[in-house]
Protein backbone atom coordinates (compact mmCIF):
# COMPACT_ATOMS: atom_id res chain seq x y z
CA UNK A 1 0.00 0.00 0.00
CA UNK A 2 1.15 3.55 -1.38
CA UNK A 3 1.63 6.84 0.88
CA UNK A 4 -1.68 7.98 -0.82
CA UNK A 5 -3.37 4.74 -0.62
CA UNK A 6 -2.53 4.40 3.06
CA UNK A 7 -3.61 8.36 4.11
CA UNK A 8 -6.84 7.78 2.00
CA UNK A 9 -7.69 4.66 4.17
CA UNK A 10 -6.40 6.06 7.21
CA UNK A 11 -9.06 9.29 6.38
CA UNK A 12 -12.30 7.09 5.39
CA UNK A 13 -11.53 4.83 8.72
CA UNK A 14 -11.59 8.14 10.98
CA UNK A 15 -14.85 9.42 8.66
CA UNK A 16 -16.20 6.27 9.25
CA UNK A 17 -15.50 6.17 13.24
CA UNK A 18 -16.73 9.89 13.75
CA UNK A 19 -19.93 9.30 11.89
CA UNK A 20 -20.69 6.45 14.69
CA UNK A 21 -19.67 8.57 17.39
CA UNK A 22 -22.26 11.09 16.14
CA UNK A 23 -24.61 8.36 15.73
CA UNK A 24 -24.53 7.10 19.30
CA UNK A 25 -24.26 10.50 20.65
CA UNK A 26 -27.79 11.16 18.88
CA UNK A 27 -29.03 7.77 20.20
CA UNK A 28 -27.79 8.01 23.63
CA UNK A 29 -25.38 6.04 23.78
CA UNK A 30 -22.60 8.06 25.14
CA UNK A 31 -20.39 4.94 26.77
CA UNK A 32 -20.17 3.48 23.29
CA UNK A 33 -19.51 7.40 22.47
CA UNK A 34 -17.29 8.06 24.68
CA UNK A 35 -15.27 4.98 23.13
CA UNK A 36 -15.34 6.39 19.95
CA UNK A 37 -14.61 9.06 20.96
CA UNK A 38 -11.18 8.17 22.63
CA UNK A 39 -10.67 5.85 19.72
CA UNK A 40 -10.71 8.64 17.26
CA UNK A 41 -7.93 10.87 19.84
CA UNK A 42 -6.00 8.20 19.72
CA UNK A 43 -5.86 7.55 15.96
CA UNK A 44 -5.35 10.88 15.32
CA UNK A 45 -2.49 11.18 17.64
CA UNK A 46 -1.12 8.14 16.09
CA UNK A 47 -1.53 9.48 12.70
CA UNK A 48 0.13 12.69 13.72
CA UNK A 49 3.31 10.99 14.90
CA UNK A 50 3.54 8.61 11.91
CA UNK A 51 3.32 11.53 9.92
CA UNK A 52 5.88 13.54 11.47
CA UNK A 53 8.23 10.46 11.62
CA UNK A 54 7.78 10.02 7.57
CA UNK A 55 8.44 13.50 7.44
CA UNK A 56 11.85 13.08 9.44
CA UNK A 57 12.52 10.02 7.66
CA UNK A 58 12.60 12.19 4.85
CA UNK A 59 14.30 14.59 5.32
CA UNK A 60 17.39 12.05 7.17
CA UNK A 61 17.06 10.40 3.87
CA UNK A 62 17.98 13.63 1.69
CA UNK A 63 20.24 14.93 4.07
CA UNK A 64 22.41 11.98 4.83
CA UNK A 65 21.77 9.56 2.28
CA UNK A 66 19.65 6.18 2.42
CA UNK A 67 22.74 4.46 4.19
CA UNK A 68 23.27 6.67 6.69
CA UNK A 69 19.55 6.98 7.59
CA UNK A 70 19.34 3.60 7.90
CA UNK A 71 22.37 3.33 10.41
CA UNK A 72 20.75 6.26 12.38
CA UNK A 73 17.50 4.53 12.25
CA UNK A 74 20.03 1.43 13.68
CA UNK A 75 21.33 2.98 16.26
CA UNK A 76 17.57 4.63 17.31
CA UNK A 77 15.98 1.05 17.63
CA UNK A 78 18.63 0.06 19.70
CA UNK A 79 18.94 2.94 21.85
CA UNK A 80 14.80 2.61 22.49
CA UNK A 81 15.17 -1.34 22.70
CA UNK A 82 17.94 -0.91 25.38
CA UNK A 83 15.99 1.62 27.75
CA UNK A 84 12.56 -0.38 26.99
CA UNK A 85 14.57 -3.35 28.57
CA UNK A 86 15.95 -1.06 31.39
CA UNK A 87 12.61 -0.01 32.10
CA UNK A 88 11.33 -3.71 32.56
CA UNK A 89 14.57 -4.40 34.66
CA UNK A 90 13.88 -1.85 37.09
CA UNK A 91 9.60 -3.28 37.55
CA UNK A 92 10.86 -6.54 37.58
CA UNK A 93 13.61 -5.45 40.64
CA UNK A 94 10.53 -3.17 41.78
CA UNK A 95 7.66 -5.95 41.87
CA UNK A 96 10.24 -8.31 43.31
CA UNK A 97 10.62 -6.22 46.36
CA UNK A 98 6.98 -5.59 46.79
CA UNK A 99 6.14 -8.79 47.12
CA UNK A 100 8.84 -9.57 49.69
CA UNK A 101 8.20 -6.51 51.58
CA UNK A 102 4.14 -7.68 51.79
CA UNK A 103 5.04 -11.40 52.43
CA UNK A 104 7.23 -10.16 55.17
CA UNK A 105 4.04 -7.92 56.31
CA UNK A 106 1.60 -11.05 56.09
CA UNK A 107 4.19 -13.60 57.81
CA UNK A 108 4.43 -10.81 60.81
CA UNK A 109 0.24 -10.44 60.88
CA UNK A 110 -0.13 -14.33 60.60
CA UNK A 111 2.32 -14.95 63.44
CA UNK A 112 0.72 -12.30 65.42
CA UNK A 113 -2.50 -14.08 64.78
CA UNK A 114 -1.01 -17.45 65.82
CA UNK A 115 -0.06 -16.21 68.93
CA UNK A 116 -3.06 -14.39 70.34
CA UNK A 117 -4.96 -18.24 69.62
CA UNK A 118 -4.96 -20.06 73.20
CA UNK A 119 -2.58 -18.02 75.32
CA UNK A 120 -3.33 -21.08 78.31
CA UNK A 121 -2.97 -24.81 77.95
CA UNK A 122 -5.92 -27.15 78.53
CA UNK A 123 -5.03 -28.78 81.23
CA UNK A 124 -5.38 -32.28 81.72
CA UNK A 125 -8.62 -33.64 84.14
CA UNK A 126 -6.01 -35.25 86.45
CA UNK A 127 -4.90 -31.88 87.39
CA UNK A 128 -8.01 -30.22 87.23
CA UNK A 129 -8.96 -32.80 89.63
CA UNK A 130 -6.22 -32.02 92.06
CA UNK A 131 -6.83 -28.31 92.43
CA UNK A 132 -10.27 -29.64 93.36
CA UNK A 133 -9.16 -31.59 95.71
CA UNK A 134 -6.71 -28.99 97.20
CA UNK A 135 -9.59 -26.40 97.19
CA UNK A 136 -11.75 -28.87 99.17
CA UNK A 137 -8.71 -29.60 101.85
CA UNK A 138 -8.37 -25.70 102.31
CA UNK A 139 -12.09 -25.40 103.21
CA UNK A 140 -12.15 -28.12 105.33
CA UNK A 141 -8.57 -26.79 106.86
CA UNK A 142 -6.67 -30.08 105.95
CA UNK A 143 -3.59 -27.95 105.23
CA UNK A 144 -1.16 -30.95 105.44
CA UNK A 145 -2.90 -32.53 102.82
CA UNK A 146 -3.57 -29.41 101.20
CA UNK A 147 0.24 -28.86 101.00
CA UNK A 148 0.62 -32.39 99.12
CA UNK A 149 -1.98 -32.24 96.89
CA UNK A 150 -0.73 -29.08 95.75
CA UNK A 151 2.67 -29.54 95.40
CA UNK A 152 1.37 -32.71 93.11
CA UNK A 153 -0.68 -30.17 91.08
CA UNK A 154 2.12 -27.91 90.92
CA UNK A 155 4.48 -30.46 89.75
CA UNK A 156 2.12 -31.66 87.15
CA UNK A 157 1.26 -28.88 85.82
CA UNK A 158 4.71 -27.63 85.24
CA UNK A 159 5.00 -30.55 83.00
CA UNK A 160 1.85 -29.73 81.23
CA UNK A 161 2.74 -26.29 80.49
CA UNK A 162 6.51 -27.59 79.44
CA UNK A 163 4.66 -30.12 77.10
CA UNK A 164 2.10 -27.79 76.04
CA UNK A 165 4.86 -25.06 74.77
CA UNK A 166 6.98 -27.45 73.43
CA UNK A 167 4.12 -28.76 71.11
CA UNK A 168 2.88 -24.87 70.88
CA UNK A 169 6.52 -23.99 69.32
CA UNK A 170 6.44 -26.59 66.98
CA UNK A 171 2.96 -26.26 65.62
CA UNK A 172 4.31 -22.38 64.99
CA UNK A 173 7.35 -23.25 63.05
CA UNK A 174 5.42 -25.83 61.36
CA UNK A 175 3.08 -22.96 60.51
CA UNK A 176 5.71 -20.31 59.92
CA UNK A 177 7.82 -23.16 57.83
CA UNK A 178 4.46 -23.73 55.48
CA UNK A 179 3.79 -19.86 55.16
CA UNK A 180 6.99 -19.05 54.03
CA UNK A 181 6.84 -21.96 51.68
CA UNK A 182 3.71 -21.24 50.30
CA UNK A 183 4.72 -17.36 50.08
CA UNK A 184 8.18 -18.68 48.06
CA UNK A 185 5.97 -20.64 45.38
CA UNK A 186 4.44 -16.72 44.75
CA UNK A 187 7.63 -15.62 44.47
CA UNK A 188 8.95 -18.02 42.41
CA UNK A 189 5.78 -17.83 40.14
CA UNK A 190 6.22 -14.14 39.64
CA UNK A 191 10.24 -14.33 38.48
CA UNK A 192 8.56 -16.89 35.81
CA UNK A 193 6.05 -14.33 34.65
CA UNK A 194 8.78 -11.74 34.40
CA UNK A 195 11.93 -14.32 32.98
CA UNK A 196 8.94 -14.63 30.31
CA UNK A 197 8.33 -11.46 29.78
CA UNK A 198 12.01 -10.55 29.36
CA UNK A 199 12.48 -13.63 26.82
CA UNK A 200 9.54 -12.36 24.98
CA UNK A 201 11.10 -8.92 24.64
CA UNK A 202 14.17 -10.29 23.41
CA UNK A 203 11.98 -12.11 21.03
CA UNK A 204 10.05 -9.31 19.66
CA UNK A 205 13.45 -7.10 19.74
CA UNK A 206 15.25 -9.77 17.35
CA UNK A 207 12.02 -10.37 14.99
CA UNK A 208 11.40 -6.23 14.81
CA UNK A 209 15.65 -5.78 13.62
CA UNK A 210 15.01 -8.34 11.24
CA UNK A 211 11.89 -7.54 9.56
Amino acid sequence: MDTETEQSAIEEFLHILEEHRKNCEQQGKYVEADIAKNRLAELKAHEVKRQEEAMLARQISDMLGVEEAHMLEFKQFNMNWDKKMSDYEEKVVLQTQNMKQNHETQLQKYLEDLNKKQQKPKFSTDLLNYRKVEEHLVKSKDYGEAHKTKQKADELEAVEIERWTKRRRKDVNRSERQFKERKGQEIAALEKRLQTGREGGKKQRQFQLEW
